[in-house]
């Protein structure tokens, strides 16, 4: 019994101490988290949208509207201003429709309403075939720059496959698919509430 105890309490104690230091670690990296987090942020931002044409804080000056488009209905949108005139967006909208779920992107819009670039932030699409919209895949990513609503028009907004202007994967159609979809529904958003994106708090 004594033996049985003593285990017991052997084992109760390195739960206890185990429990402790993975709390320490969680704490004392979880700043350290935030601060990468930031840095890849504002690599990818800066990389849509040019650094010397704008002069605010890319990062902090957000704005948060209402939508389907966002997580949770709620899409968190960057802005790039040069001596207070608008200059660009970056909207963070999510494709519900992966073929693996959910895929997270910015999409960056001159004033203008033409896409300056499109970047996936994250997926869970399949390796090989889906992960091509992933920058460091492919540069499939990359052709969306320079259209906009107008430029092509809503039927080209689709893959080839489905009669539009953009390229699909050989053996996965559903997950550029939904890229473009949510691409196209993004301009739209951004050009129905380009003036209530732009004014000032």
């Amino acid at each position: 019994m004594w033996q049985i105890l003593k285990t017991a309490s052997i084992l109760t104690i390195f739960a206890i101490l185990g429990g402790g230091l993975v709390a320490f670690s969680y704490q004392s990296t979880i700043e350290q988290i935030k601060i990468n987090e930031r840095e890849a942020l504002l690599r990818t931002l800066t990389a849509l949208v040019p650094k010397n044409t704008y002069d605010n804080d890319l990062f902090t000056d957000t704005k948060e509207i209402e939508s389907e488009l966002g997580v949770d209905n709620n899409l968190t949108i960057h802005l790039a201003r040069k001596a207070g005139q608008p200059v660009a967006a970056i909207l963070i909208p999510t494709a519900p429709d992966g073929y693996n779920g959910r895929i997270n992107m910015l999409v960056a819009v001159n004033y203008a309403g033409i896409l300056l670039g499109v970047r996936v932030t994250s997926h869970q699409e399949t390796p090989g075939l889906g992960d091509k919209i992933d920058l460091r895949k492919s540069n499939w990513i990359r052709g969306f720059k320079g259209y906009s609503l107008l430029n092509p028009t809503d039927n080209g907004w689709k893959v080839k496959r489905d009669g539009g202007i953009f390229d699909q994967f050989t053996g996965a159609t559903i997950t550029p698919r939904a890229v473009v979809k949510t691409v196209h529904k993004t301009l739209s958003f951004y050009w129905k509430f380009r003036d209530k994106i732009f004014e000032p708090k």
